[in-house]
């Protein structure tokens, strides 16, 4: 049965000699992995392109019941990134996104709030206005609460934690500033020292880890810290 719907790409791994697999949240069959033929050869080069991480897409696909991998009849760009192609900090703030969407979310799970989120955060990111420095955190705030593990307050992502980096002083400030993430999202306009950034974010992807059924290192942090100042 033929089904329209918008998607995200998450990523992608080459199948056979011209073929590669993608894994797309759509926004009505939920995280769906595709099988795309021929996109690989020399004269499909503009096809490959609509298969990179964090590309919204406007999808026409087979849906068969009981069936893991799945075919695409028709797909187009719902939107081209403008930015985060071309942008080594946005590329890399993609791949970061791509990482924490992937371990939170499993194959046929399906949230129309959480991909409309998604849909923002790329918009966001692809756009000149938004803070990059403060993205990573607003995203992982933002995120936990359309997943449903969110505290009300931002003393509830301090508290339940397994460590506690923070001295008396900057726990104050990192509360005061999670505060703002949660309640002005990507138009904060607060900013915290560097170091205290990333005691937070250190801090929130540990509070991801006790949340997550797949804990564990990630991979995209040590390039996440090289590229935000």
């Amino acid at each position: 049965m033929l089904k329209k719907t918008a998607g995200i790409v998450l990523s992608s791994i080459r199948y056979k000699e011209s073929s590669i697999i993608v894994k797309i949240f759509t926004r009505d069959l939920g995280l769906k992995p595709y099988l795309v033929n021929g996109v690989r050869t020399q004269g499909n080069k503009s096809k490959i392109a609509l298969y990179q991480p964090m590309t919204l897409l406007d999808l026409v696909v087979y849906n068969k019941e009981n069936s893991g991998l799945q075919r695409i009849s028709e797909a187009r760009l719902q939107r081209a990134n403008q930015l985060i192609p071309f942008d080594f900090t946005r590329t890399g703030l993609a791949f970061f996104m791509t990482e924490v969407i992937s371990r939170s979310i499993y194959e046929n799970y399906q949230n129309e709030t959480l991909f409309d989120f998604l849909r923002e955060s790329i918009c966001h990111l692809d756009s000149k206005e938004v803070g990059l420095s403060q993205f990573p955190l607003v995203f992982l705030i933002e995120q936990a609460r359309f997943l449903g593990f969110a505290p009300e307050e931002s003393t509830g992502f301090l508290i339940e934690s397994r460590s506690q980096p923070f001295t008396q002083e900057e726990l104050k400030m990192a509360e005061d500033y999670i505060q703002s993430l949660m309640e002005e999202s990507y138009g904060c306009g607060s900013s915290v020292p560097l170091l205290l950034r990333r005691k937070i974010l250190d801090h929130l992807l540990d509070f991801y880890s006790q949340h997550l059924e797949n804990p564990g290192p990630w991979k995209s942090l040590t390039i996440l810290r090289q590229l935000l100042h």
